[in-house]
């Protein structure tokens, strides 16, 4: 995914009174297919988002024997990202809400704790099973009281720019987590340290790694690679 022209899409099929949604890779065919792209991310995005979602169907979980060997990691800055000062590092929480926050490591971990060993799954094809534990953004939410008007959240990162923009239905899911560990440890640099956005019901390109921001807006965000072709509701 280090190439722009290794564009994943999405193809919607209907069968029946049923829809579906399967992650493939392919090539873009450059700017011809582009606005093909972003035509389908529109319909898979509805579809996603007013079809198949449910605020309280919860993705399966694992036992940690069932965890892979490994899980690949993804950026987009040339090296891993890394704090030059971690001991400075604060989530802030911000945009339209009654009660912006700065929150520290220390100050997360003594939010109620999540976790779970879920299936990642991968817009190129693959999965993997791993263990995550942090806070659940509803605690999040719970502390800053957004406007009545706030719809959506953009999700930001020390990696490069990257960002994503989440519905806040979906980011209230209650497998939705900002993670600081994984697999019992602590939350490795390569997979997004000191925090990352987490949830098994999103494919991994919406799951925001190294994250250093919160902002509720009642405009819908873009993102990284949604800006570029990919579904924005990016659901599973």
């Amino acid at each position: 995914m280090h190439e722009v022209d290794r564009r994943a899409f999405v193809k919607l099929g209907v069968a029946g009174a049923g829809a579906a949604l399967a992650a493939a890779c392919g090539w873009d065919g450059g700017g011809a297919l582009r606005p093909l792209l972003l035509d389908w991310g529109r319909v898979n995005d509805w579809v996603g988002e007013k079809v198949l979602f449910s605020p309280t169907h919860l993705a399966r979980t694992y036992s940690p024997a069932e965890r892979s060997a490994m899980l690949p990691s993804y950026f987009i800055s040339a090296s891993t990202p890394m704090l030059s000062d971690p001991e400075r590092w604060r989530l802030r929480v911000q945009g339209m809400v009654e009660q912006p926050l700065e929150l520290s490591p220390e100050d997360l971990m003594r939010l109620p704790r999540t976790s779970y060993t879920v299936k990642h799954h991968c817009v190129e094809g693959w999965s993997a099973i791993a263990s995550w534990h942090g806070v659940a953004v509803s605690a999040i939410v719970a502390r800053c009281r957004p406007l009545r008007t706030a719809r959506y959240v953009n999700f930001e990162s020390f990696d490069a720019g990257y960002s994503n923009g989440w519905d806040l239905a979906s980011a209230m899911h209650p497998q939705t987590i900002l993670a600081y560990g994984m697999n019992d440890n602590p939350l490795p640099p390569a997979h997004g340290a000191p925090l990352r956005l987490y949830s098994p019901t999103k494919l991994g390109y919406k799951l925001t790694k190294y994250v250093v921001s919160m902002t509720f807006t009642d405009q819908r965000p873009g993102g990284y690679w949604e800006d570029q072709g990919y579904p924005w509701f990016g659901g599973i």
